[in-house]
């Protein structure tokens, strides 16, 4: 018996070394193919042919069959990587956008250079150190705003409204973006805590923020908020875990093709606060990082989840350097948070006939346990133990907001208002949003409801499908019924276009913290986290309820 185990195990061991030969063989011999190929595309090309871009997309178009997650980071990109993942740059400090045929300002970090200087949303950037700016598209003004701290830049800019011209000489420093931009009390009782990113300092700025609330002796409850906050560090993660969790709680354990990837994850510190109810926002651009985070605090009945499924992301990321200072982002395993489920929604190993990933079948998806017992489903996120609805935005907010007359608007309100009546609880009178409908006066900002574009293609079908006069006539008719008209829809929509509008005027006096601040008064999900924590019975019947 021993001697026919032997056999096998040989058979067994020969067989993957001859597997493993075939296999190097193929990466050898494509290795060659791929090299001749370059070098005679450079050689007989008809036009010249530039080598670093071809190189490039040759990778990328490589690294397109696998996931979006995995990529490749050439030199000249990687200051741009390591923005994400640290939050660190040598730059003024502030967000620019493209607007017209300036690039502006749009929001200046409080704090550093841009604003100190005065610079303000919607100042044009008209010259970087004699550089003429609209040569430029936002990226590359981006980049030649950047460069090591301590160094001197001189920027010319065109002041919002006035359209008097500035000149200011700057000296870059370290700019650091807050991962928590604002934090504070949305009523007596409840805490909020805003984090946009996981990068380094993630979970200390959470920390902080929470043994800041705690200061209030009526605190009883806190809100985490992760809505559209696409991830980022995992040992942030399980540190902010570790914020309301024990030491040496598992939360996260990672799973590969190789062993170094197989990994158990414990928080490792003292929490700050076991206890205190907690609940976590969630949305569809909630993704990877804050997955993690509150995927472990349903997991381990530590607070309830309100708001909209997660992005579905369980896959884990890698950094390798190859030559000339690149890098590699690989994915190299999945990750299992507490209940033993894996969140990844998308499965990129088996595409359809199309070559599309698709997302996991419902049918397919397993049934899980937290801690105290409820059931929880892998495959699809993180649901919500309180699922809101989407806000759905009118197409005539969205015109408003993608044409720029809601930002534009709010330099004009600064100019004629130097301070603003209460700049966390901004609202604005009838009388000050009819001046906004004033200003629209003569501006575009062209719109298509849902109901006229699909009026459109019925109308189309019918037109293809050579329907008779009469039923072409109703569609007209009906095309001149739903016909939308912008004063009504000003009127019609007037609380969502007064909400954006007053985050952005608060933003101009208050920056980031009181944008978010001014928010929060109107934010449905909010109302009802608060009133899930100022419900004492309810809030322990959802963690104690098995679904």
């Amino acid at each position: 018996m021993k001697k026919i185990i032997t056999i096998l195990c040989c058979c067994f061991v020969l067989n993957m070394q001859a597997g493993n030969q075939d296999k190097y063989f193929e990466i050898a011999k494509n290795m060659e193919l791929f090299t001749q190929l370059y070098k005679e595309l450079n050689t007989y090309y008809v036009d010249d042919i530039d080598p670093n871009k071809l190189m490039t997309d040759g990778i990328n178009k490589m690294l397109d069959g696998l996931d979006p997650f995995t990529n490749y980071i050439s030199g000249a990109d990687l200051d741009e990587y390591q923005l994400q993942t640290t939050g660190k740059y040598g730059g003024i400090g502030s967000r620019i956008a493209k607007i017209g045929d300036y690039v502006v300002i749009t929001d200046p970090y409080e704090g550093y250079p841009a604003q100190k200087a005065g610079l303000e949303s919607g100042d044009q950037i008209i010259e970087i150190d004699g550089k003429v700016a609209t040569k430029y598209n936002s990226e590359e003004v981006s980049q030649l705003l950047k460069g090591e701290p301590h160094t001197k830049i001189t920027v010319k800019v065109r002041k919002a409204v006035t359209n008097e011209e500035k000149t200011y000489t700057f000296t870059r420093e370290e700019i650091k973006i807050q991962n928590v931009p604002y934090f504070g009390m949305v009523n007596d009782k409840t805490g909020y805590i805003k984090l946009n990113s996981f990068t380094d300092n993630a979970a200390q700025e959470v920390q902080d923020a929470l043994k800041e609330l705690k200061k209030n002796v009526n605190l009883k409850g806190v809100i985490l908020d992760l809505r559209g906050n696409g991830g980022g560090l995992l040992n942030e993660a399980i540190s902010i875990c570790n914020t309301f969790v024990d030491k040496g709680t598992n939360i996260v354990n990672t799973k590969g093709k190789i062993q170094e990837s197989n990994f158990q994850y414990f928080t490792t510190g003292k929490p700050v606060d076991t206890n205190i109810p907690l609940v976590v926002l969630t949305d569809g651009g909630s993704a990877s990082a804050s997955e993690i985070v509150s995927g472990s605090m349903q997991d381990l009945d530590r607070g309830i989840i309100i708001g909209q499924n997660t992005y579905g992301k369980g896959l884990v990321q890698i950094t390798k350097p190859v030559a000339y200072k690149a890098k590699l982002k690989v994915t190299i395993s999945k990750y299992y948070i507490p209940s033993g489920r894996c969140i990844q929604r998308i499965d990129y190993t088996h595409r359809g006939a199309d070559g599309v990933a698709t997302a996991l079948p419902d049918s397919l998806r397993q049934e899980y346990k937290t801690k105290g017992g409820r059931t929880v489903k892998d495959g699809a996120g993180i649901e919500p133990d309180i699922k809101t609805a989407e806000e759905r935005i009118a197409p005539i907010t969205i015109a408003l907001y993608t044409k720029n007359h809601l930002f534009n608007y709010a330099s004009i309100y600064k100019n004629e208002h130097p301070t603003l009546r209460a700049e966390n609880k901004f609202t604005m009178t009838d009388e000050e949003y009819n001046k906004f409908i004033s200003y629209l006066k003569g501006k575009e900002y062209d719109y298509t409801t849902l109901s006229e574009a699909k009026l459109k293609e019925l109308k189309k079908s019918i037109t293809d499908d050579n329907f008779s006069a009469p039923v072409q006539k109703v569609i007209t008719d009906l095309e001149t019924q739903i016909k939308h008209d912008k004063s009504t829809d000003l009127e019609k929509y007037k609380p969502e276009i007064k909400r954006l509008l007053e985050e952005e005027i608060a933003s101009r006096y208050g920056y980031e913290k009181a944008r978010i601040a001014n928010g929060l008064k109107d934010d449905l999900d909010v109302a009802e986290a608060i009133n899930i924590l100022n419900d004492a019975t309810k809030y322990k019947s959802i963690l104690g309820a098995k679904k």
